[in-house]
């Protein structure tokens, strides 16, 4: 189903130390994509798709969760998967990238796989999408905007390129998820969203970002004596 992305980047947090941040972004047109195809932990993302096997994409973070390579994880959960030409199953860990396209995924379908993330898609109106994904990552890649704005803009440019052909299902979604390795005291819920069944999904998603990024910033002013105290009596 459709399109996405996963990405890697590292980056420096306040004390100096050296932390990643993993990020994957999907849109398709049918309902509820946020349920199927994006998955995502401290250790890697990872997105499944085209005929969607959900356990290739839980089992496949689970697999990094315990120390596999990206590449022998994913490759490991298809040669099991009796349905593996129907799939499309793609992500990144810390080290590196792994990418699989069934040859019985229905065209236009293809993928691109960078230095520090991998984009897939199936059912597009052409290469064009995955190509204006790709491109539109990499000119924002290590942006000191948040990852999460950045992968929405990667969608848009998919989108505006075609996006997913399929013109007669009109009720579309659109999900992204985004964890970093720091340990922060605020959980930053901008970073996990969801678009279930709307007909303009990529603009609803950054119109979801942006009133869930202002809210936590409320949030963050209102509590940030309960939170920095850790009690529920500082927050009256």
């Amino acid at each position: 189903m459709t399109f996405s992305i996963c990405v890697r980047e590292p980056y420096t947090d306040e004390d100096g130390n050296r932390q990643l941040r993993f990020g994957v972004a999907v849109t398709t047109r049918l309902p509820g994509v946020g349920t199927l195809c994006p998955f995502a932990s401290e250790n890697g993302a990872v997105a499944t798709q085209s005929l969607v096997n959900v356990d290739l994409g839980r089992k496949g973070v689970e697999y990094l969760n315990d120390g596999l390579a990206v590449e022998d994880a994913l490759e490991a959960l298809l040669n099991a998967d009796d349905g593996r030409e129907n799939r499309q199953l793609h992500g990144v860990d810390a080290d590196g990238t792994f990418v699989f396209s069934g040859a019985e995924c229905i065209d236009w379908y293809g993928h691109i796989e960078g230095e520090n993330y991998t984009v897939a898609g199936n059912l597009l109106t052409g290469e064009a999408v995955i190509a204006e994904t790709a491109n539109t990552y990499e000119s924002t890649a290590f942006d000191e905007e948040p990852l999460a704005l950045r992968l929405i803009d990667a969608l848009e440019a998919g989108h505006t390129e075609g996006g997913d052909k399929r013109e007669d299902l009109p009720v579309q979604s659109a999900a992204l998820k985004v964890v970093e390795t720091e340990d922060t005291a605020y959980s930053k819920f901008y970073n996990d969203l969801r678009v279930d069944a709307t007909e303009t999904p990529i603009a609803d998603l950054l119109e979801t970002y942006e009133t869930a990024r202002r809210g936590y910033e409320m949030t963050l002013e209102k509590y940030a004596d309960a939170y920095e105290s850790d009690s529920i009596d500082a927050a009256e």
